[in-house]
């Protein structure tokens, strides 16, 4: 038996924002993680060199500047600064050519010839209220929204970008918001790969696609600092095996997938929902390789050195492809590859004649393969000479990645098919998404609304769950650096 008020299963971003968010209620917050660091997606080692950083999961974070979780804790005032590079992603296409988005939308569209005046279109009015898209976006998604101009736009988006037919004429501009498109992990088209087209895309135009100086880590650690300022305490290397083990809490927050929980408490949960979390559908996986390099990467076009991320997957046609198969279950020797260039934005990264390239292909759910041959050809079709290049590399398929982060199941970093019904309604169809029936106990993962991303809403929302519900607070607490927490006036 444990003695505290709330207990914490996982230290990734969403259980750490839960537990920040508790300890801030003054709370006495007790968080469990299984590995001997803290971060889950977040975590940044030095994997070849101990003075090159690379991160080992997440390294480019668009959602962390418009979550209204981070804005209100106010991540630059605790010292995380996030870089930009010139061009948040970019998308060679064929020898020496490439699509460009820069931050600056004027400058994309210059470059995109007969569909520049279309890109505009598509993504000026988004800018312009990119608040209210954000913020509906990063809800529980259980409510009306308040201002419903923004999601309106959202929908628009979904069904231009969700569909065979897009609008965009010339090449470069269709590999550009497909290349966006296939971050859903799935079949391409689809009205929920739209959805993230238009959401990813004009964040690219408007608060970036940035990266943390010095690693994802900076990110964990902020948030972990904060829990233990207001009075939380952190056991690594501590996995809970079974809810059992936290009896004694008056509340549970898990950030765990639904194969987690049901590992947990499958001898305590109702058989509905039980049989419900079962039905969970995971997402084809992610194989990531980590290079160390001893210069940039070897672009036929030198534009994309200055691109924080790369996608690497051809035409249009081509990735729709890809990602078709892939969610069939059918592996491709030219899956896409998402890549990303660290020393881009910071510099810092680097050492003389050392630097970090980080890359995931997408590959059926469970891919036992080896990722570095698939990984390597993909950039040499695009940067003959990347392989010579290489001081040190390390490959970790799909199926690897769970043994990793058990929310990655089967290497699915989506922590659950982006579906539209499973966008719309995970992990079950409850009004209340991190309630369980169980007393106490809630879901914090990224399996609950508003789905993956480094945002901490999931469990932002479901601590606000459990402060009303178990303990009667209906004015949540101030996150922004230098508040105490609150008094414990409401504790038995």
């Amino acid at each position: 038996m444990i003695h505290c008020d709330a207990a914490v299963v996982g230290s990734g971003p969403n259980g750490l924002a839960a537990s920040v968010t508790l300890a801030r209620a003054g709370l006495r917050v007790e968080l469990y993680e299984r590995a001997d660091d803290i971060g889950g997606g977040l975590r940044s080692a030095s994997l070849f060199d101990r003075d090159v950083v690379h991160d080992v999961c997440s390294a480019v974070h668009p959602m962390a500047l418009v979550s209204p979780f981070f804005k209100e804790f106010d991540l630059a005032s605790r010292g995380v600064e996030f870089l930009h590079a010139d061009i948040s992603y970019g998308h060679p296409l064929g020898p020496g050519t490439a699509a460009l988005a820069y931050r600056d939308l004027d400058q994309t569209c210059d470059r995109l010839g007969d569909d520049g005046p279309r890109w505009r279109r598509l993504m000026r009015p988004l800018l312009e209220r990119s608040r209210g898209i954000t913020d509906f976006a990063l809800s529980g998604q259980r409510s009306l929204p308040s201002h419903p101009v923004s999601p309106a736009l959202l929908a628009l988006g979904m069904l231009r970008h969700g569909t065979a037919w897009h609008g965009l004429r010339t090449k470069e501009a269709a590999a550009l918001a497909t290349g966006v498109a296939a971050h859903a992990i799935g079949y391409l088209p689809s009205l929920t790969a739209g959805g993230i087209t238009v959401l990813l895309g004009h964040l690219a135009h408007g608060t970036g696609w940035p990266l943390p100086r010095g690693g994802s880590v900076q990110i964990a650690q902020a948030l972990a600092d904060d829990l233990v300022a207001h009075g939380g305490r952190i056991h690594t290397g501590a996995p809970v095996e079974d809810l059992r083990q936290l009896c004694g809490a008056r509340a549970v927050l898990l950030d765990v997938s639904p194969k987690g929980l049901l590992a947990l408490a499958d001898w305590s949960l109702p058989s509905p929902y039980a049989r419900a979390l079962a039905a969970f559908r995971y997402g084809p996986g992610a194989a990531k390789a980590d290079f160390l390099v001893s210069e940039p990467v070897p672009w036929r076009n030198p534009e994309l050195s200055h691109a924080g991320t790369v996608h690497l997957g051809g035409t249009r046609a081509e990735i729709l492809r890809q990602e078709t198969l892939t969610a069939r279950g059918v592996p491709t020797d030219k899956p896409f590859v998402l890549l990303c260039q660290p020393t881009a934005a910071d510099p810092g990264r680097a050492r003389p004649g050392k630097l970090p390239v980080w890359a995931y292909a997408h590959v059926p759910n469970g891919d036992t393969r080896n990722p570095l041959p698939l990984i390597r050809a993909a950039i040499e079709r695009y940067a003959p000479g990347f392989g010579d290049t290489v001081i040190a590399e390390r490959g970790i398929p799909a199926a690897a990645l769970e043994s990793y982060n058990p929310n990655y199941v089967g290497g699915d970093i989506g922590s659950g098919a982006m579906t539209l019904r499973q966008t719309l309604l995970r992990p079950v169809p409850r009004l209340d998404p991190y309630r369980t029936p169980l007393p106490g106990v809630y879901l914090c993962s990224a399996s609950t609304p508003p789905g993956p991303g480094v945002h901490g809403m999931s469990g932002y929302l479901a601590a606000r769950s459990a402060l009303r519900r178990e303990f009667g607070i209906r004015h949540m607490p101030d996150l922004g650096p230098g508040h105490a927490a609150q008094d414990r006036t409401y504790l038995a």
